[in-house]
Formats: C-alpha cells, structure tokens, sequence
C-alpha cells in the first residue's frame, strides 16, 4: 500500500490508508526554548535589579527519585543563571527546626522562590509546611492564597506541571476553548489545578479519578484527556475516543521482568500506554520527555517571574501563566 505524505499545522504526518500517527508534544525541546527566553530576560534585567534570581529548594528526607528531581531542578538553575539556594534536611527533623529554616528563607532578600520537594516523610504534614510559606515566594503555586487566585482568575504563581501543560498546548496551537476535558486525578499538585486552568480557558472540564464508575464511558468523551492518576499504564486505546489530544502526566520506573513483558524499551512509563494509544490519538505526550521537563521549566518561569516583581522589573512572562 502507498504511502502519501500530509502535512498538517507545521508537521509531518504519514498516512497509511486512513491511519495517522499522533503529534507527539515534546516537552524537552519546549524546555529547552523557554530556558533561552528566561536566560535572555535575567541577562536584560540584572543591572537593574543587581542580583540573580533566587530559588530555594527545600528537600526533607533520603528518597532517591526527590534526590533526582531536586538535582534536575538545580541543574536548570544554573543553565539560566538563576541561583540556588538547597537545603538538604534529615528526614527525622524536629518541627520546629524545619519551620525556621523556612522563616529563614521567607526573610532572605536574595531568595525570589522557594520550593518544598514533596512528598515529605510520613511523620510530616506537608499541608502545615506548605502554608507557612510567604505566597509571593511560592515557586510551586501551592500556598493556599496562590490556589484561590487561581480559582478567582487573579494573577499569581501557578502550580508548575498544570502551568507547563497548558504552555504545552499553547506551543503547539492546540485549542481548547469550547473542548471536552477528562482530568484524571484530583491532588492539589495536578488534577484540581489542572482542571481550574482549562475551565478558564473555556473547556467543559470533568475530574475523573481511578474509582470513578465506568471511567471508559467517560474518558471516551474527551477531546482532551489530562491523565494524572498515579497508575501506571492505567490508560490504554479502549478510554480514549479517535483523535483526542492525550497528556501523560504519570511517571513511573519498570522492572527489569516487567521490561520483557511487556516488550517496550524504556525504564520509565507513564499512566497511559503509549503504544496503544498513539495510534488513535491526535496528539500525545511521551514519558519521559514530555511532561517533565516542562514542569521544571515553570518552575523556573515562576521564580524569574517573582525575581522581576521584587526587582521592580518590567513583567515580561505573563503570556506563560495561565
């Protein structure tokens, strides 16, 4: 059978009879984009504002995947000229020691955001923690006040893996105005956010979570489907309806016995089976390489973004936060 090449909104589409494979929505270049735009905008600014951005990450505890985030994290600090600001705690800290070194953060004049790697060791509430720091230095968008300005509209640090989705979508001219949107997962780190961001840009949005009834019926509904339930290969071809825009927020490493069985490469997977569901959809997100590297990245645009603010700058960013 021939094969005919289409080109469609700037890509390269092959065609077999009637099939076509998904735009895949690389989140790794789009990073890498936005670190030059944040490295420019810290370069223009630092006269004015004599000194660097400043970001505070704040991990609690030994777990090795916090280990790997928060290094990333820093990484990408120093890539754009943002400084940072670690603080490695042991996970037996007493309370009362954690809370100073927030307060200690808060009042540091060289620190724009601060960040609290979760999740924290069980002995810890991360609720309390979160709270007690200042909302103008909250990198995460997860401070109380930050989640109602987002649900009033009004500006703010927005919650990072929501913001770089949506910044995703936008890059990639995907519209959503109008469109049908399943959110699977309901955390105040994705799915609660998530669904606020695409109700404010006029999607008709329902969260779903893995104990919802029937979940196919629903997720085959959707022209957008966000999957962020924390399962991995939960979601395969029979939840999502032909041509739907798919984001696999989940991350996950495999077993090596798991690897063979299921006959795939890669150690790491998401909440959606990628080989299933690439041949219906129309636009899907990769794991590793999707997802993640953006949440990094507005991360970053939420600290570069406060710099500014503190600074006195002009705001150059807000075309990034929903």
């Amino acid at each position: 059978m021939s094969l005919t090449l289409a080109i469609y909104s700037g890509r390269a589409c092959i065609k077999q009879s009637f099939m076509c494979m998904a735009l895949i929505l690389d989140g790794k270049k789009l990073a890498k984009e936005l670190e030059m735009r944040l490295k420019s905008e810290i370069s223009l600014g630092l006269a004015q504002a004599g000194r660097p951005p400043g970001l505070a990450v704040i991990r609690v505890g030994d777990d090795p995947a916090s280990a790997v985030y928060v290094s990333n994290k820093e990484k990408a600090c120093a890539r754009i000229g943002v400084k940072s600001f670690g603080r490695y705690l042991p996970k037996d800290i007493a309370i009362e020691d954690l809370k100073e070194e927030i307060d200690q953060l808060n009042s540091n004049q060289n620190v724009d955001g601060i960040l609290l790697q979760l999740p924290l060791p069980k002995a810890l509430d991360e609720r309390e923690f979160l709270k007690l720091i200042l909302p103008e230095k909250d990198a995460d968008g997860l401070h109380t006040i930050n989640l109602g300005r987002l649900l009033k509209g009004e500006p703010g640090p927005r919650s990072c893996t929501p913001a770089g989705v949506m910044a995703l979508l936008a890059s990639n001219q995907i519209p959503i105005e109008g469109k049908r949107a399943v959110v699977i997962g309901r955390s105040i780190l994705v799915g609660q956010p998530m669904a606020l961001m695409l109700q404010a840009a006029n999607a008709t949005v329902t969260v779903a979570h893995s104990r919802t009834n029937n979940l196919h019926e629903l997720t085959k509904q959707a022209d957008l489907l966000i999957v962020a339930a924390g399962h991995p290969r939960m979601i395969g071809s029979e939840h999502v309806k032909k041509n739907a825009v798919v984001i696999d927020v989940g991350i996950h490493r495999i077993t090596e016995d798991l690897l063979i069985d299921l006959k795939i490469n890669s150690k790491l997977c998401g909440d959606v089976r990628f080989e299933e569901v690439e041949r219906i959809a129309s636009a899907i997100t990769p794991v590793p390489g999707g997802v993640g590297p953006m949440t990094v990245a507005m991360l970053l645009v939420n600290s570069v973004s406060r710099w500014q603010h503190h600074c006195g700058l002009s705001f150059s960013l807000g075309d990034l936060l929903p």
